[in-house]
This record gives C-alpha cells, structure tokens and sequence, in this order.
C-alpha cells in the first residue's frame, strides 16, 4: 500500500488497549507510513508512546468539561487536516474525533461525510457498561460514532453486531494481535510453578489457583475470592487451594478487605512485569469478567499452556476456540448474593481441574497449540491497512 498519514487517537485506556495502540503505531511506522498519535499525556508517558517512531501530540482526549472538550477537538481537528485517515480507538476518543473532523449523520445509500473530511475508522474495544448514568454516556457517545465513522471496528462479533443494529455505515471484526510470546514447554512451566510457589512460601504440592488484570467492576474478581471460600473447604483437594490476585484498580482495598473476611490464603500481588511467567506457574487461571473482547491476559495464558477457567463472555469463547473452560457470566451491578450462579460455575470447574491433573494436562497442550495460531502483530497491520483502504476508497467515490 502506498505511503499513508495516519492519525491515531485514543483517549485514556488500560493496559490491552493501549498497547494495542502502542503496537500498531510502531508497526505502521515501520511500513513506511507517517503516524501522528494523539493521546492524553498519562498514556503518552505510561506506554512510551514516542519510542514508536510516531510523531506523537498531547491531547486530553476524552476529559470531562466543555473547555477541555473545545482543546481538545481544536487540536484534533488540526491534527485530523493533515490525515489522510483517522483511526480512533475507544467510544470516547471515536466520538471526540467524528466532532473533530467535522463530520454529519448520514442516511442510508448517502454519502456520510462533508467534502473535504477526513475518513474516519473506530475501534470499539469495550461493551457498554453497567449503572444508568454510565450507560447513558456511552449510548450518546455510541450516536455519534455509528452515524458519523466510515468504519466500526469491535474486537468482538457482539460489538460488531451492536453496531450494525445501531446504524453504523460500516462494521467489521477488528484483528487485536497476541502478546507474541513463544508457548512455554513443560520444563519452563515447571520451573515457573516452582518459582511461584518459593515467592508465595507455600509448599511445592499447593495448588495455586491465579487471576491477572485491572480491580474493576468488569472483572469481577470478588465471584473469585467467594469461590475460593468454598474451594478450601472442599474434601476432594488433599490441601486447600492458594489463590494469587495480580494487578491493581479502584477495587483493590475492597478485594482486600474482602479476602480478609474469609478461609484460605489470598495472595495481592499489585502490578507486575512478570506476568507470562506467573500464568505459566499456576495450576489454573481465571477470569470471572462480566465482558471480555480479546483479553491480552488469556492470550497470555494460552501461550503460558495454563488450564483455563473463564466466564463465557463476549469474545472469550472465539479467543479461546475450545482451550479452556467456560461457565456462565452475569452482570456487574452490586454485590454478590448466594446463591449467585456464577460462583457456583467457578467452584466447580475450578474443583474439577484442581482434582483432575490429566484434565489439565490436556488443557496445557491444547492452549499451547491455540496460542501458537493467534494472530500477530503483522496480521493485525494488514487488517488496519484494509480497513484503511477500505474507507480511502470510498471517499474517492464521487
């Protein structure tokens, strides 16, 4: 594909997402494309963002306020002038740069954009949330993107779905790369179990049970530590079960206090740099979120060959084409009650596993080979291009 001026946006995001962002930006550069990334400072810094190559500008997208939101579309606008394609990621930052490059709503057989605008492509990379005043932002921020991008692209078939029902001109399936690490063998598996057990100082035989992203509402880390409450006790594992709770958010204190009320040692270990290496030293790995696209920990899972337990949500089951176990998901909204389904699901796969070591046997191998055909960065390239292309063509359609 001939040289392209690319503008990528994002507003503040997570670590999946951003670097997502960080990937493809390095990755177009690389292809010999100009890339500008407007980003807010904290995400600039947090990812590095100038190490990609890209000539990248602060921009507080996304923050509340109307004299932020006025910079901030001026500097998008500017910035959108010299793109030939903008490629925002994020309901918010798709909403700033459709009012930015000066886009209208468009009726269906009509063109959707005004002479002269920039084609614009959205990566939807979360599903709506829950709680009335969130929702209802996200509805309004959702108007704006569906009418007025060329192209929405949602990391998974429900989010693409969504926009189709909604009115979007354009919809497809976005490609989010792996994290590119090379599935771990058998002695490194058991060389990080060893190593994981030596740092928590529990003895070689404990089971230890591990889940890894941000303490928020969406992942519902608190279904887990009930789970574990009940898994202590159960008369089928020889020693209760140790649960590792890796990374950090607004629901760290609660999780906390929460753990403390209960059986069975919680280990918090915050952030880490280490986490391929810790998946790969646990027993089974979890995740209880409410929704998922393609999470980039149970990417990381699959090539770590780590049993899998995971909430049927989203884009989970595509992600995990069979190499892991799923059970039912459910909402975020309040606090859990027994009975809650959920957690009833969680016990028992996660129980069957820990007494079944053939079981999870199987599930190592079978992630293995699930992590070795997830697509990579150069995949991911190629589909931003197409989708590039896509909507290039179409604004030179008169």
């Amino acid at each position: 594909m001939a040289r392209v001026r690319v503008l990528l946006v994002t507003g503040v995001v997570g670590g999946g997402v951003g670097r997502h962002v960080r990937e493809l930006a390095h990755d177009l550069v690389a292809a010999g494309h100009d890339v500008v990334l407007a980003a807010p400072r904290a995400v600039v810094v947090g990812f590095d963002l100038p190490a990609t190559g890209a000539t990248v500008r602060e921009v507080e997208v996304g923050v509340a306020g109307p004299r932020a939101l006025a910079r901030a579309q001026i500097r998008l606008g500017a910035l959108a002038r010299g793109a030939d394609v903008v490629h925002a990621h994020g309901m918010r930052a798709g909403a700033a740069a459709a009012l930015a490059v000066g886009r209208s709503g468009h009726r269906v057989g009509a063109p959707s954009r005004r002479r002269g605008s920039t084609p614009l492509v959205v990566t939807s990379h979360n599903g709506p949330p829950e709680g009335r005043a969130a929702a209802w932002t996200y509805a309004a921020l959702e108007v704006v993107v569906y009418r007025r991008a060329d192209l929405v692209l949602g990391v998974s078939a429900d989010l693409v779905e969504r926009a189709r029902a909604r009115g979007a001109r354009g919809a497809g399936l976005a490609v989010v790369p792996s994290a590119g690490a090379v599935p771990a063998t058998d002695a490194e598996r058991q060389a990080a179990r060893q190593d994981l057990r030596t740092e928590l100082g529990v003895p070689p035989s404990a089971a230890v049970v591990l889940t890894a992203g941000r303490l928020a509402a969406q992942k519902r880390v608190d279904r887990l530590i009930e789970a574990h409450r009940t898994l202590v006790n159960d008369p089928r594992l020889a020693a209760p079960p140790v649960l590792v709770v890796v990374g950090d958010g607004p629901l760290g204190a609660a999780l906390r206090e929460q753990a403390g009320r209960g059986g069975g040692g919680v280990h918090f270990l915050g952030r880490r740099a280490d986490v391929p290496r810790l998946l790969a030293g646990a027993d089974v790995v979890v995740s209880c979120a409410v929704w998922e696209g393609q999470p980039l920990v149970l990417q990381e899972a699959l090539a770590a060959g780590a049993p899998i337990v995971a909430t049927d949500v989203g884009g989970t089951a595509a992600l995990l084409e069979g190499a892991g176990v799923l059970v039912t998901g459910g909402g975020c909204a309040g606090r859990t009650t027994q009975p809650d389904p959920v957690v009833a699901a969680l016990v028992g796969a996660i129980g069957d596993l820990l007494t079944d070591p053939d079981a999870r046997d199987a599930l190592s191998d079978r992630a293995r080979a699930r992590a070795a055909r997830l697509p990579t960065g150069r995949d991911a390239l190629e589909a931003a291009l197409t989708a590039y292309r896509s909507v290039l063509g179409r604004s030179a359609t008169p």
